[in-house]
């Protein structure tokens, strides 16, 4: 099917519905006594328990299982800024898969602001009304700032997913090709073209993981430190404390020689055939550039790469963050996290990478599929796990109840759902 094609089926599906999302309560209203029960009097007492225990909000109202996706639409996609209200189906989106593979409500708030100080303390005043919040779509580097004040100052988990979730899922899939090819973490070179929030993300994370030969490159070449740095953000600087430790210079086709692993979040086309026939035996190519990547699965399979894989659906091995953000809210959900962590990041990959045990492992599998349904009880356990090791978690559950349990309501969630379209 042609990106026409995709583009006008869902025009017609978005129009029909008049969007993506709706209102379904949780309790029957169908008398007076329900009604009384639900609204006045009876919600009352709720009220007033809450007031005495903050925390009972958690409990007593959806703000339990819901997160927030928000977004002021400065990076959408592809698209650029675009704006708030233009951002609002690509938050509809998420919101649907938060449902579908984590059942978790999620309710998509876009801000028609793109000062980052009032995006900041308008998130802060509506925090209350969730568990967790996902920022979305936002430029960089204002989205940095964003994060780190709303982390600094919410008690509850944020979890800006164009950078997070992207590098959990590169990292799996790293995590999985380095077993395929029977190479370690520790002695191979690492290649990453794209500087912006999820190529910073995933460095950060693969180094944490444990890659010490990692080069980062931009658009004007190999990254490291003491280079120009009006050329450079807080985030990057502070990597490249870690990275290139030779101060290797040069483009992506000096930089990739002799690699082991060539990662892309950068742009289309980029990974010609000469400069993957230049990595090291068993290279491993990784080409997420959206929608169009720096190389398709089927030329970087042709050039000699032993794994390779993109962003696309359309093609084996797909590095897709729907993989992973729903598992790490499930998880942090389930145990009250305040925050989503470093070790509960790097427990996330971890436990992606797992689900494909050694003897499945191929060459065009080494990361799992978007609807495996193994994945976000997965993640969620895991996670919840590293919460409750880091202190971080409110209440202390056990991580198999949490996978059995997560398992269950996406299968419940599944049928609903069905029924509904029905």
């Amino acid at each position: 099917m042609s990106f026409v094609d995709l583009n006008q089926e869902a025009m017609v599906v978005h129009k029909e519905n008049n969007g993506k999302l709706a209102t379904i309560g949780k309790a029957k209203l169908t008398d007076a006594h329900d009604l009384a029960i639900l609204y006045t009097p009876g919600v009352a007492e709720p009220c007033r328990a809450i007031e005495k225990e903050e925390d009972l909000s958690f409990e007593l109202t959806m703000r339990g299982n819901c997160v927030a996706v928000i977004s002021d639409g400065t990076r959408v996609l592809g698209l650029g800024n675009i704006g708030a209200a233009a951002a609002m189906p690509v938050m509809e989106g998420k919101s649907i898969l938060y449902k579908t593979f984590g059942d978790i409500d999620s309710v998509p708030v876009c801000l028609d602001t793109q000062d980052k100080d009032e995006f900041i303390k308008t998130v802060k005043i509506l925090q209350k009304n969730y568990a967790g919040i996902n920022l979305e779509d936002i430029q960089s580097p204002k989205c940095y700032d964003i994060e780190d004040a709303l982390k600094a100052e919410l008690d509850i988990p944020v979890f800006h997913d164009d950078q997070h979730g992207t590098a959990i899922i590169c990292a799996a899939a790293v995590l999985g090709a380095l077993r395929y090819v029977k190479k370690d973490i520790g002695e191979v070179k690492v290649v990453l073209s794209g500087a912006g929030a999820a190529g910073t993300a995933i460095c950060r994370l693969l180094l944490d993981l444990g890659v010490k030969n990692m080069i980062m490159l931009n658009s004007k070449g190999a990254m490291y430190e003491g280079m120009d740095m009006s050329r450079v953000n807080r985030v990057q600087a502070e990597l490249l404390k870690r990275t290139n430790p030779d101060k290797i210079k040069g483009d992506l086709a000096e930089c990739a020689k002799g690699a082991d692993v060539l990662l892309g979040v950068s742009s289309a086309g980029l990974f010609t055939p000469e400069i993957i026939k230049s990595m090291n035996k068993d290279a491993i190519v990784f080409a997420m550039a959206n929608p169009v990547p720096e190389t398709s699965y089927q030329a970087a399979k042709e050039a000699g790469a032993a794994v390779a894989g993109t962003g696309r659906s359309d093609a084996p091995n797909q590095v897709n963050n729907v993989s992973v953000f729903p598992g790490i809210f499930r998880g942090a959900l389930d145990v009250r996290a305040r925050a989503i962590n470093e070790e509960m990041k790097q427990a996330a990959a971890r436990a992606v990478a797992s689900i494909i045990s050694d003897e499945e492992l191929r060459d065009d599998y080494v990361v799992p599929p978007v609807f495996d349904e193994r994945v976000a009880p997965a993640v969620a356990a895991a996670v919840a796990q590293a919460a409750m090791d880091t202190g971080v978690a409110r209440i202390k559950v056990d991580p198999e109840v949490i996978r059995q349990r997560t398992l269950e309501r996406i299968r419940k969630n599944h049928a609903n759902a069905a029924k509904v379209l029905e």
